[in-house]
């Protein structure tokens, strides 16, 4: 009988798995040779990226740019290659006259969310980019329209938004890094200052913050917030704060009083009649608080009464730390106030004995220290309002 063989697989030799090794490395490295890598890595050239933002009222102010070193360059950076001074042909680029590039790399950005003023100019809210003229005094900052360029290689100058001269500065102590920072903030404008190696440059941002803001109250009260009375109230008690607007702030108040959503409560009425007493209509505004004192809780009386104080209106602020008191007869808040009343009124000895009582119910230390300290004045016939 035929006895069939049985067939034996080969084994491959072990060079078989490296040349199989090499054929796949080679294979993958034809594939991803003319392909873009996609993972991240940090910035290349040695520059670190930066961005800086403020608020100025509403008004959003960021700068996006990218951070040289000095690496050993002291003393050599400002008027020569790396900071030229003046315009200059780079050699590259469509701009034969190309100013500074104020960084690195891509161009360094300025956005305004509003419009602002730049050293006194306007600027119109929008992106820039940010280039400079840079020289050893002073410095020209030019806020450009194109904002997506590389480097100042493709400037020009029909682009240019403003340009401003500046002083430049020293500063105390060298900074490595260029970076941009905000500085000598006040309530309506903030100085960018450019600063890296020994040198400083500065530029003033100015806003209108209260045109911007009463412009955000308008849209908003279009909005939900227009659905309730306390949006009205706040937006007049704006106007009433910062004496803006003065006439927009006694339609809003009265908007909060009668309007579809308004209420009358003392917080409105209040506020309705420090605006008419601002336009000089002292007589509507006395007929406005006569309505509105009645609808006062303990702790709105005690802080009209002692608004009034400032006034000089010591009278008028005792009848109502008096009916306060009726209202809430005997609480810490009411003997304070009476003790204040009473004391504006000359009476030190009346004054004495409700502020003994406020100091049996002070709540801590602390406020028991600030009673006390009243308590020697009015001993002493010392005034404490």
């Amino acid at each position: 009988m035929y006895k069939q063989k049985r067939l034996t697989p080969t084994v491959c030799p072990a060079r078989c798995g490296a040349v199989f090794m090499t054929f796949l490395f080679t294979s993958l490295f034809a594939l991803t040779a003319n392909a873009q890598g996609q993972l991240t890595t940090p910035h290349s050239g040695g520059n670190r990226k930066a961005s800086v933002t403020e608020l100025l009222g509403l008004t959003k102010l960021e700068l996006t740019y990218n951070r040289p070193g000095v690496r050993g360059r002291e003393g050599k950076i400002w008027g020569t290659n790396v900071v030229h001074y003046g315009l200059r042909n780079q050699g590259f680029g469509s701009s034969k006259a190309a100013p500074w590039r104020a960084g690195a790399n891509e161009n360094t950005t300025f956005s305004t969310s509003t419009d602002v003023s730049i050293e006194g100019r306007k600027l119109a809210a929008g992106r820039y980019g940010i280039f400079m003229i840079a020289g050893g005094t002073e410095t020209t900052v030019i806020f450009s329209k194109n904002s997506g360029s590389w480097g100042s290689f493709f400037y020009d100058s029909t682009e240019d938004a403003l340009r401003v001269n500046v002083k430049n500065d020293l500063l105390p102590a060298p900074v490595e890094w260029l970076k941009y920072e905000f500085i000598r903030q006040t309530d309506t404008s903030v100085t960018v200052a450019l600063m890296w190696e020994k040198r400083m440059i500065p530029f003033t941002i100015s806003a209108d913050i209260h045109h911007v803001q009463l412009a955000s109250f308008k849209q908003e009260l279009r909005t939900e917030p227009g659905f309730i009375w306390q949006s009205y109230e706040q937006a007049a008690a704006y106007c009433l704060m910062h004496n803006v607007e003065l006439q927009q702030g006694l339609a809003w108040a009265e908007e909060s009083i009668s309007g579809v959503v308004g209420q009358k409560n003392f917080r409105t009425l209040n506020t309705k009649a420090a605006l008419l007493a601002k336009l000089n209509k002292a007589t509507e505004a006395e007929q406005i608080m006569k309505e509105a004192i009645p609808l006062g809780n303990l702790n709105e009386l005690h802080e009209y009464a002692k608004s009034l104080l400032k006034q000089n209106k010591n009278k008028a602020a005792f009848d109502v730390f008096t009916l306060n008191y009726r209202n809430h007869p005997d609480q810490l808040t009411t003997n304070i106030g009476l003790a204040r009343g009473y004391a504006a009124m000359g009476n030190f000895k009346m004054a004495l004995t409700y502020m003994r009582l406020a100091l049996k119910q002070v709540p801590n230390e602390a406020s028991a220290a600030m009673i006390r300290d009243l308590i020697k004045k009015l001993e002493a016939g010392q005034a404490i309002n």
